[in-house]
């Protein structure tokens, strides 16, 4: 009796003290964020990460309505520091990469770049909506830029934020997809097709930035996480995913 008296009070003690976090996080980061945290819990067992991933845009609307994160990866600085003016934070945002833009398929030959959204053989192009998704924003810049756009708008669906987009082309609901490539160097993708990478001068920065929520700011385990966030090995993952570092 005495021993399961004993059983439950570390049990309740556990529960107790258990840590928390949750992270409102860009799709373009499934999974380089889910690496960074399986990483960080090796050494952290007793700290549970939650990342709920969707376009920066919706997840920035949901923080402005006490969603409960403690955490938001953007993939646009812009969303950070709108979160920043309306004194959501703690502290200013951080740029932790730049993104990339690509052409991918797994049925096509993306080889020759952005002209073969032209081919009659091409009859969906996937992109990310860009009303809230930085991504997809960015893909109708470089589709502007080329004067393609309104060559090929007939051909576009959108998806809600750049990971679904990447599996409407996964999926073969379209036949090429302009996406992340963050998304197009995942296990999931990388086997199953190829990419053409899109010339940055055909569409704004991609800054990425993570910022502290103000509703958060004491808690230990969020801030050891956040040191976390600014070592080498962590650094290494965003560059395995192929997101440029920033420059200090």
């Amino acid at each position: 009796m005495k021993k399961l008296l004993l059983l439950i009070f570390v049990a309740a003690l556990v529960k107790i003290n258990a840590q928390s976090i949750t992270i409102a996080a860009a799709a373009d980061l499934r999974y380089a964020l889910d690496d960074i945290t399986k990483l960080y819990k090796e050494n952290h067992q007793d700290v549970k990460i939650d990342a709920i991933y969707g376009s920066s845009g919706n997840l920035f609307q949901q923080i402005s309505n006490q969603a409960p994160y403690d955490l938001f990866f953007s993939a646009d600085l812009s969303f950070a520091n709108k979160l920043d003016s309306l004194k959501l934070t703690s502290g200013k945002p951080t740029i932790y990469a730049v993104g990339h833009l690509v052409l991918w398929s797994s049925t096509k030959d993306v080889s020759k770049g952005l002209d073969i959204l032209k081919s009659n053989d091409i009859k969906k192009i996937s992109i990310a909506n860009p009303v809230v998704a930085p991504y997809g924003k960015r893909a109708v810049e470089t589709l502007n830029y080329y004067k393609l756009y309104d060559i090929i708008k007939d051909k576009i669906v959108k998806g809600d934020n750049v990971s679904q987009a990447a599996q409407f082309v996964l999926t073969g609901n379209a036949e090429v997809g302009i996406i992340a490539l963050s998304l197009a160097l995942s296990p999931e993708m990388s086997s199953k097709g190829k990419y053409f990478l899109i010339d940055e001068k055909s569409y704004s920065k991609l800054e990425q930035a993570y910022v502290v929520l103000k509703k958060s700011e004491k808690k230990k385990e969020l801030l050891d996480f956040v040191k976390f966030l600014g070592t080498k090995k962590v650094k290494d993952i965003f560059s395995k995913y192929g997101f440029k570092l920033p420059v200090k």
